[in-house]
């Protein structure tokens, strides 16, 4: 039996045991009053239905779903629009609630949602409100409900006639601090309210909040957007209105041109102090030091130990001595310290400083509280293979701040033995050993030379350093892999997309020994295998890029984002940069058939790209739609035939298209034999993949996912181990794997445990059955998968 079937068929177990539960679950939801007290009603459903016969062109402004929200009363929750499973798992406890089962069946789901006429009144109320809010000021609102006694359910429809809503017409501004007004005027362009809109109470709101936190980015300390009201005109008989913001004066009035104190006050910074030892039970900390140190017009206390160099103070610093108030600047050294992991509490805080002529002073007090510095950690872990024992032992440490710069240095060290028995003539050990360390070194800036300050403070990257070394003793030979990186790592402020810029990254394989014939024996007419197993070296350079419109919900927010898209993009490219010099010391036409080499090993020359688009819709807060759309490819040139076999793509698996096992899809049309010079065979350079996934939370923890994925892989050129692989524009349509399947996922916040089975519905593959799907059969066309995270 192959290695995939044992495995498949663990996996398969639980996860029939799992559907097993599921499916008693859905029997239990079918009686879904079993626990409804007599005289009373199940509420089933709640409808909501907009009678648009008197709205204009603005009724698409009203979505019975988003109005579902104000509703005070919900039904149980259904995924796949009928299922109520939560419900289900509740039924499935008795009426006897001193038993501890019940208890615990009756927690894990949800008690049945009972009819309650005050709620629908409150529900019709609500709804009012919120139509007067959106600009609909007449609209009524009724609640018809349906009964069916011998069902014990209700259902109840709101009945929404909005009526014509009141549209702005003109939007005027009534500031009388001129200094204001000038600053304003720069953002009329922005705001949310404009003629044509509807006066909706909501977007005025916001239009308050982003105005007032404009004018605290300008210097207004002490500005709200309680000082900012607005004033509707309307006229008899007329739906439109005439609005005007007015900007209220600190006293109260704004009638008439204001005196200097009855203008809002604009500050500035006088003196920026840090202490760098705060301690909350000491209160006089914030202002006193063991040590004071002026740097660049930055006044630093210490405490016992100058544990940060001042520099890195300043460079985290964006508040300055001289600037204007700015509430935007706050933010950036929030932001900027947030990413010091020595330091384990930031606060800011500003104080009044007096008056300068007609300037307002303030005084910033940056209070940092460092954490510990340093920390170790141990895991032990036993092994058992076919009764060969062995033992694996790793240590972490970490420190937090090994330079005074907030430098994060990481080392691991992991060592592993197993000793094997039998017969270990002409092998080269009777034992399997492995030996690792991991460097890392991290620093909270840009490090680089020949740029310029302002350019790295404005970026604010993180540079991070890798080297690591594994040590591979196996009975039939010894590896040694080696690694080194550096990386930048940076957030834009505006937009929250994420950059990785890795200016080199090595990798070096070396075998300073075998078994005679070694690789002849394992892979005698196997490139990708002999290629795994000889020496190789890397030099890449590399660019990843992220970008999400997710944004975080605020507790005040009724509706839920709908849409999240992402978009993830990575490219690189290899081994340019040594075949210039070598084209340059020792040129030659035919490298193609004798490559040049670094350190006597052929290096790798290539350029790569993959990139995924996944869009999610969400229907409610426990049912979601998301789906994906992934390309990519390598292409090997000048030193390099082929790609890499670790940077090849490959089709199946917990990620791709979920029919097949991992590696056992493609290229092409290819038929893979599972063996393991098939496994390096099924890789290819190119890589198409789409897939949609529906996912709703059924109970507990567990969710449900059903899926469709279609795609596969390619090569760019015909290679013999590799027939009928090749990428084709006019047939790679007909050589697309498709599968659909089901899936049970147990989410535990902080992650999520997978279990998906796939099913083939067409398998391109030379001499198996095209149409799976037509034609199915359990033993040859399901696959198990488990994982951890979302497959997208």
């Amino acid at each position: 039996m192959s290695f995939y079937n044992t495995v498949g068929q663990t996996r398969g177990k639980i996860f029939l045991q799992m559907i097993s539960v599921i499916v008693i679950v859905f029997l239990t939801g079918c009686n879904s009053a079993r626990h409804v007290p007599e005289g009373s009603y199940l509420l089933d459903k709640v409808k909501i239905i907009i009678d648009d016969t008197l709205t204009s062109d603005y009724k698409e402004s009203l979505k019975s779903e988003e109005l579902l929200s104000y509703v005070r009363q919900q039904p149980n929750h259904k995924i796949l629009w009928s299922a109520k499973t939560r419900l289900g798992v509740y039924n499935m406890s008795g009426s006897d609630t001193t038993k501890w089962w019940n208890r615990w069946i009756r927690k894990l789901g949800e008690p049945p949602v009972i009819y309650d006429p005050t709620l629908q009144q409150a529900s019709v109320n609500q709804l009012k409100t919120a139509l007067i809010n959106k600009g609909y000021l007449y609209a009524d609102v009724e609640a018809d409900t349906i009964t069916y006694p011998n069902k014990k359910k209700v259902e109840v429809e709101y009945i929404v006639r909005p009526g014509e809503p009141y549209i702005v017409r003109n939007v005027e501004f009534q500031i009388a601090d001129t200094a204001i007004a000038a600053i304003l005027a720069k953002d009329t362009a922005r705001l949310f309210v404009a003629p044509g809109d509807l006066l909706d109470r909501t977007q005025l709101d916001l239009q308050r909040d982003r105005l007032a936190r404009r004018l605290r980015n300008n210097g207004y300390f002490s500005f709200v957007k309680e000082n900012i009201r607005f004033e509707a005109d309307t006229t008899s008989g007329s739906r439109d209105v005439d609005l005007t913001m007015i900007i209220e004066s600190p006293s109260g009035s704004d009638q008439g041109v204001p005196s200097k104190s009855d203008s809002h006050r604009k500050y500035f910074i006088r003196n920026v102090i840090c202490s760098a030892d705060y301690r909350a039970s000491d209160p006089a900390s914030m202002k006193t030091g063991r040590d004071t140190v002026l740097y660049k017009g930055l006044t630093i206390l210490y405490g016992d130990q100058k544990y940060l160099r001042p520099s890195i103070i300043y460079e985290n610093t964006f508040i300055a001595a001289g600037q204007a108030y700015s509430e935007r600047n706050i933010d950036r050294t929030y932001k900027a310290f947030s990413r010091l992991e020595i330091l384990k509490f930031i606060n800011i805080r500003f104080e009044p400083a007096g008056q300068i002529g007609d300037t307002d002073l303030l005084d910033a007090y940056i209070l940092l509280t460092p954490g510990k510095s340093m920390s170790m950690s141990a895991e032990l872990q036993g092994t058992n293979s076919e009764g060969d024992l062995g033992v694996a032992l790793g240590l972490t440490f970490t420190h937090r701040n090994i330079g005074r710069g907030a430098e994060s240095f990481t080392a691991k060290a992991r060592g592993a033995y197993e000793a094997i028995h039998g017969n270990v003539e002409g092998l080269l050990h009777n034992r399997y050993m492995e030996y690792s360390i991991d460097l890392g070194l991290q620093f909270p800036k840009f490090k680089a030379p020949f740029l310029k300050e302002r350019f790295k403070r404005r970026i604010n990257a993180t540079t991070e350093l890798h080297l690591s070394m594994n040590y591979q003793q196996r009975p039939e030979y010894t590896r040694i892999v080696s690694t080194a990186g550096w990386a930048y790592k940076w957030t834009e402020r505006s937009t929250g997309n994420r950059h990785t810029f890795t200016p080199i990254d090595i990798n070096y394989v070396y075998l300073p020994e075998s078994t005679n014939d070694f690789i002849n024996n394992i892979a005698p007419d196997n490139p990708l295998l002999r290629y795994s197993y000889e020496d190789h070296f890397i030099m890449r350079m590399g660019y990843s890029f992220y970008h999400t419109n997710k944004r975080i919900r605020r507790p005040w927010e009724r509706q839920m984002q709908r849409d999240i898209y992402t978009i993830r993009v990575n490219a690189e490219i290899a081994g340019n940069f040594l075949f210039m010099i070598n084209s340059i010391f020792t040129h030659r036409s035919d490298f193609h058939e004798n490559p040049y080499k670094i350190f006597g090993i052929n290096y790798a020359q290539y350029f790569k790209a993959d990139s995924d688009f996944g869009y999610t819709h969400i229907f409610d807060g426990r049912q979601s739609l998301a789906t994906r759309f992934g390309f990519g490819i390598g292409v090997p040139y000048g030193n390099s035939g082929m790609l890499p076999f670790e940077k090849r793509f490959y089709g199946g698996g917990a990620n791709g298209v979920r029919g097949w096992a991992v590696r056992t899809l493609g290229p092409g049309r290819y038929h893979g034999i599972n063996t393991l010079a098939d496994y390096m065979n099924q890789c290819g350079d190119i890589r198409l993949i789409m897939s949609a996934e529906y996912r709703a939370k059924l109970f507990w923890l567990v969710e449900l996912g059903l899926f469709v994925d279609i795609g596969n892989i390619w090569t760019i050129r015909n290679y013999p181990a590799q027939p009928y692989g090749i990428f084709k524009f006019n047939n790679f349509y007909k050589e697309l794997a498709a599968a659909y399947g089901l899936g049970i996922r147990l989410d535990f916040d902080y992650f999520l445990l997978r279990f998906d089975l796939g099913m083939k519905a067409h398998n391109p593959a030379i001499g198996e059955e095209p149409w799976p799907l037509i034609h199915p059969r359990w033993g040859r066309d399901r696959a198990f998968h488990f994982s951890i995270g979302y497959p997208f």
